[in-house]
């Protein structure tokens, strides 16, 4: 894979440090339901994290209008640290509501679809590091993403469902339909990431 393209090995390594900090920031989302009593404190961090996300895609976006010869297609790095960008503004958009709409505890569902999250970042990052390398590692990780979007959408659909057959409060429905909504998206940019890594190795196969 890529045999006939001159590497500039420095975006491997730049997508291998983005995909580090999301599985960071995918862990704290975690810890916070998991220790929501600190759930202030933690947002913050999952903001600071998100900070280091942005600038992990500046640096990337940067160095891509500097480079003449890229390793896979412009468009490709581009759309791929944009995607990756968005899954860190999804977790820090989680965080956020949860503090915001002063939640008292998170429910199984939201927990469950946080570890999934977590999943999805490891897996995406395993994906991240063969960039360059296997083309067949790659494929095995997004078809592994796949199947995580697709879980994470049945607990969604069936939390909502649930939502809306035992919350007698209109205001907590929307609080929590909203709160459930963002955190499967986070799952679907995660497999858009994995779309692109996909595209990425069947042109440069």
């Amino acid at each position: 894979m890529f045999g006939l393209i001159p590497k500039e090995e420095m975006f491997f390594e730049m997508f291998q440090e983005m995909g580090g900090t999301i599985i960071t920031g995918a862990e704290k989302l975690k810890q916070m339901m998991d220790q929501f009593e600190n759930s202030k404190i933690i947002q913050q961090e999952i903001k600071d994290i998100e900070h280091t996300g942005d600038s992990h895609t500046h640096a990337i976006i940067s160095k891509l209008n500097k480079t003449f010869i890229t390793p896979f297609d412009r468009e490709d790095i581009y759309a791929l640290a944009a995607a990756l960008d968005d899954i860190l503004d999804l977790i820090d958009a989680s965080a956020q509501r949860f503090v915001m709409y002063r939640v008292e505890k998170p429910t199984v569902e939201a927990k469950e679809l946080a570890f999934i999250i977590v999943r999805c970042c490891h897996t995406i990052n395993n994906a991240l590091k063969h960039l360059g390398k296997r083309h067949d590692d790659i494929c095995e990780q997004c078809v592994e993403l796949n199947a995580l979007e697709n879980e994470a959408d049945k607990v969604c659909r069936e939390a909502i469902s649930r939502l809306f057959d035992e919350e007698k409060d209109p205001i907590q429905l929307i609080k929590w339909k909203e709160i459930y909504e963002i955190l499967e998206r986070t799952t679907d940019k995660c497999e858009d990431a994995a779309n692109i890594l996909e595209s990425v190795v069947v042109k440069n196969a």
